[in-house]
């Protein structure tokens, strides 16, 4: 056997393991998620009855819509900001201050969390006590903690589409009479629209995943998923955690499939486009 195929077959066995190793646990998670037995690594027979006891648990399920609440329009809030800050940094040139501003946006990304959640605490006790505003902690705070830390991660999800971006299709249309706003909407937009959309699920799963700042932010009334997920397991493990857990995975699975289809389709269209123009010119 030579050096390459060597190479390759160590290549081979390095994916196999690596890809093992990351989703293996999953697969026997969702494999025991049908166990009829309520201890949850003793195989009983095959059944559905865990889901069953999910969609009973009114604390679950509300623990759950609350969290779909606020990663939804988290999502949104991190995309709008996001798209801002990144014409910021990309179309505004060496402005005074943009290393200070690029330093602010991106902080969040390695700042612990631990230290974000309690600076908000800390801001929203302090506004509370000041202002009034806001009265008590609940959907609202955690949703303006989950959009400050979604944002530093849309903003470089778009900001490195921006910085690809031709700006000559810009300057064609502006050429050609368009306003500002009207080439951000009819050429900017569409272009930047994979990148809007990787960065708009990026944000949902890191808010839905959210544990740690949700927990300094959140209120008694506003219990997030994962902050009910960490309570139950810490009475024992439930084969329902099993259930919620393989519902989870097939949602997102389906969510990332649905966006690469879309992102592939819009990417395919403005390749045509652009070569259209091109032989047009």
């Amino acid at each position: 056997m030579n050096v390459s195929n060597k190479t390759s077959l160590l290549g081979k066995l390095s994916l196999v393991f690596g890809f093992g190793f990351l989703y293996l646990p999953i697969l026997i998670l969702m494999f025991y998620s049908f166990n009829e037995s309520r201890l949850v690594t003793v195989w009983a027979g095959f059944s559905f009855k865990w889901y069953g006891e999910l969609f009973r648990d009114a604390q679950m399920m509300n623990a759950a819509w609350m969290s779909v609440k606020i990663a939804f329009w988290s999502a949104w809030g991190a995309v709008i900001l996001g798209i801002m800050a990144g014409l910021v940094m990309v179309r505004f040139g060496n402005f005074r201050g943009k290393t200070l501003f690029a330093g602010m946006i991106t902080a969040p990304l390695v700042m612990p969390e631990v230290i974000t959640g309690l600076s908000l605490l800390l801001l929203f006790v302090t506004m509370s006590d000041l202002l009034g505003w806001p009265e008590g902690r609940g959907m609202l705070t955690i949703w303006i903690a989950h959009v400050t830390f979604c944002t530093a991660y849309v903003a470089v999800v778009i900001t490195s589409r921006l910085r690809d971006m031709d700006d000559s299709l810009e300057e064609a249309a502006m050429d050609l009479g368009a306003t500002p706003l009207k080439t951000f909407f009819v050429i900017t937009l569409p272009i930047i629209a994979p990148a809007i959309i990787s960065g708009w699920l990026l944000a949902f799963t890191l808010s839905f995943d959210d544990l740690v700042i949700a927990s300094f932010v959140s209120g008694p009334s506003s219990t997030t998923l994962p902050m009910e997920v960490f309570s139950s397991v810490r009475r024992g493990v439930s084969p329902k955690i099993n259930a919620l857990a393989t519902l989870m995975v097939l949602v997102v699975t389906i969510g990332v499939v649905a966006a690469w289809w879309v992102a592939r389709r819009e990417e395919k269209k403005r390749i045509i486009e652009e070569q259209m123009a091109a032989a047009e010119g």
